[in-house]
């Protein structure tokens, strides 16, 4: 390609319309076939699967939800894109409900939306955050789901929760303990018995 050519504006102009493929009320282009596309066309191009530096897996977490942070690099140009790990809803799967397929896919989804800033079927997201707003006409269910606090489990030492708890609390230590147990209590029943043996183990 030539130095004067605007890549950016080669690959935006690509008609993309026949691999379309639509779920729901969304419309998405396979990451493979924009993989194929770009790599026919910029060899060089390359794919970052980032890794969180505390954990070493390729996803991100705030504690309740998680997401995946994706790069594409295309002529030394790299866009990245952060995609919250979903649910065929779109509402965000908590980490405890997560599966290694949930990963894979947002992976995957976070791919092909990396690529579109590069051009090649950015048409397609054009509306996305509009998208999932329903008409004043529709009832607001996906509303609802959303701000609908989930119950609370009973955390038990010994569990498969309190293994990820740990697990958790290993990873953040340097947040301190105060910050830790606020994030266990959003999401857990704590007793003070528990409580209590979650700050030896921490000061352990």
């Amino acid at each position: 390609m030539k130095e004067d050519q605007n890549y950016f504006k080669e690959l935006l102009a690509v008609d993309v319309s026949k691999h379309i493929k639509k779920k729901g009320q969304f419309s998405y282009l396979s990451w493979a076939i924009a993989w194929n596309y770009i790599k026919s066309e910029h060899p060089d191009a390359q794919r970052t699967v980032y890794e969180a530096p505390e954990t070493g897996l390729n996803w991100f977490s705030d504690g309740v939800t998680a997401y995946v942070k994706v790069g594409v690099t295309v002529n030394s140009i790299e866009h990245i894109d952060y995609l919250p790990i979903k649910d065929f809803r779109h509402n965000s799967i908590t980490v405890d409900k997560m599966t290694t397929m949930d990963v894979n896919t947002a992976i995957q989804r976070s791919t092909a939306k990396a690529i579109a800033m590069h051009g090649l079927g950015l048409n397609i997201y054009a509306n996305e955050d509009t998208l999932v707003i329903p008409e004043a006409s529709e009832p607001i269910v996906v509303k609802k789901d959303m701000t609908k606090k989930p119950t609370k489990k009973t955390l038990v030492e010994g569990d498969a929760n309190w293994v990820k708890v740990l697990a958790f609390m290993t990873a953040h230590k340097a947040d301190g303990f105060d910050f830790l147990i606020k994030q266990f209590s959003n999401k857990y029943k704590i007793s003070v018995k528990l409580n209590t043996q979650l700050k030896k183990t921490f000061e352990s």
